[in-house]
């Protein structure tokens, strides 16, 4: 059976980022449908973002409290294994979309469940769930907002057993005993220590070492963190092959020579927009990268009606710059349908733009210590053009103090010295998290350092690291 329908706006995807676009699309004054293959809110909200952290957090407050003498004496036991599954599943809504879904109608939103296609211009083809199909006419504009998927490493018997990827992993009703991760990447690592405080034996395989975008002495801090809990990590160590073990396990053999055998295998090697499928092709494009521009419009398309957002446009695979591009994205859409003055040829800081994806992009790393970054590191922009320095010491204040006894953390500041502004900060250390927002802030506002030293930090928090990185700069 064959339907046809007409909306303004079509928007491929109902994660937290389609749902972001097509939010912004309705309120702007156009009608949107929205269509999704799998559950409505995406990979964040069911096998990503949500039940990692919610697997990582139970673990880490335990440490905190055994971090203070006077708390640590009242702990006398360890992880409830069987309450933190439970406390992830609640998080998840039991993989159940019906609050999700109830989101989008309640938003004005008409939702589609099912695989779509581009099949002209403007035109999508829903195969929906109940066996039709659905012919879409969009007036003005479509969104690809599809995520992405695993990028599988090319290694030998790798196909010939029941691996893991990381939607088994933070889904998982079991903890194995011996757990092999391959892959030192944010969600390597931050799954390798969640599994280790739950009970595994976990061996992290990293080729490059572990989380590459960042400085050194962050990563090291990290490293030490893992190592704390028992997980071992084995840098320039290279998988050559995988196979089943004698014990019934997967043993995976090393370049070089040697054996690691577990129980599961993880693999989490990165991800790669999810274009396949979509029909690409038959507008003339690759179904691999796509070119887009600020405001989130696909090159290379007569009448610029093609947008990508989030993961799809390959920018920053992270959901919160996602859903930033979506705002940005579903604001122009429903300007430009409207001829607003400045929609078409928008400015940078203008909000139908995503201009923080260039140099401002914020990213947590939420193992313990926690790592996290924003904008640029030194080599990053010195190669950009940038005559940049770096201000680097431990965080060593009376807030780190009180936060937890023999408290270790870094942090590093890259400075434009012909601007005089920030163009990158890392800090490293536990709870350091809730200072990264304050470095975007003083990022992609361009804030002078001259201005910055009167944001006096309260006392006695972590915050007043920020006064001695400015000191130690020479402020």
């Amino acid at each position: 059976m064959t339907e046809t329908q007409q909306t303004d706006v079509v928007v491929i995807g109902a994660g937290a980022v389609g749902e972001n676009a097509a939010d912004r699309i309705v309120r702007g004054g156009l009608s949107a449908v929205l269509v999704e293959a799998d559950l409505v809110g995406g990979e964040c909200s069911y096998w990503a973002c949500m039940p990692s952290k919610a697997l990582l957090r139970p673990g880490t407050a335990l440490k905190e409290a055994r971090s203070l003498a006077g708390s640590r004496e009242a702990v006398t036991g360890t992880l409830d294994t069987a309450a933190v599954l439970e406390r992830r599943n609640s998080f998840t809504s039991n993989w159940d979309d019906a609050g999700q879904a109830e989101w989008v109608a309640g938003a004005g939103i008409d939702l589609v469940r099912g695989r779509a296609r581009l099949t002209g211009e403007r035109q999508v083809e829903v195969a929906t769930k109940e066996g039709r199909t659905l012919h879409i006419s969009a007036r003005h504009a479509v969104v690809l907002a599809t995520g992405s998927s695993p990028a599988v490493p090319p290694i030998e018997g790798l196909d010939t057993v029941d691996f893991w990827g990381t939607r088994d992993a933070t889904s998982a009703a079991e903890i194995p005993s011996r757990l092999v991760v391959i892959g030192g990447g944010v969600s390597g690592v931050e799954l390798a220590q969640a599994y280790a405080r739950l009970g595994s034996k976990v061996v992290v395989l990293a080729r490059h070492g572990i989380l590459g975008s960042f400085p050194e002495p962050a990563r090291a801090l990290v490293k030490e963190g893992l190592e704390a809990d028992g997980v071992e990590v084995r840098t320039s160590a290279s998988p050559a092959s995988v196979g089943k073990a004698d014990d019934g396990g997967v043993e995976v053999t090393l370049e070089g020579g040697g054996t690691v055998t577990g129980d599961r295998l993880l693999v989490s090697t990165g991800r790669r927009p999810a274009l396949a499928g979509l029909g690409l092709e038959t507008l003339g494009l690759e179904p691999k990268t796509l070119d887009t521009d600020d405001s989130g419009r696909v090159a290379g398309i007569d009448g610029g009606w093609l947008y990508a957002v989030g993961d799809a446009a390959g920018k920053a695979l992270l959901t919160h710059q996602g859903k930033y591009e979506a705002r940005a994205t579903g604001d122009a859409i429903a300007a430009r349908a409207k001829q607003e003055p400045g929609s078409a040829a928008p400015d940078a800081w203008s909000r139908f733009t995503a201009t923080a994806d260039r140099f401002a992009v914020p990213q947590v790393v939420f193992t313990d210590p926690e790592a996290a970054m924003v904008g640029r590191t030194l080599e990053q922009a010195r190669a950009d053009g940038i005559n940049a320095s770096e201000t680097s010491l431990d965080i060593a204040v009376a807030g780190s103090a009180l936060y937890a006894d023999d408290y270790r953390g870094w942090a590093q500041m890259v400075v434009d010295e012909d601007r005089r502004v920030l163009v990158g900060v890392t800090f490293a250390g536990p709870g350091v998290s809730e200072l990264l927002h304050s470095a975007t802030i003083a990022i992609a506002g361009e804030v002078p350092l001259d201005r910055l030293w009167h944001a006096v930090p309260a006392y006695p928090t972590i915050s007043e690291v920020w006064l001695r990185l400015l000191e130690k700069y020479g402020l």
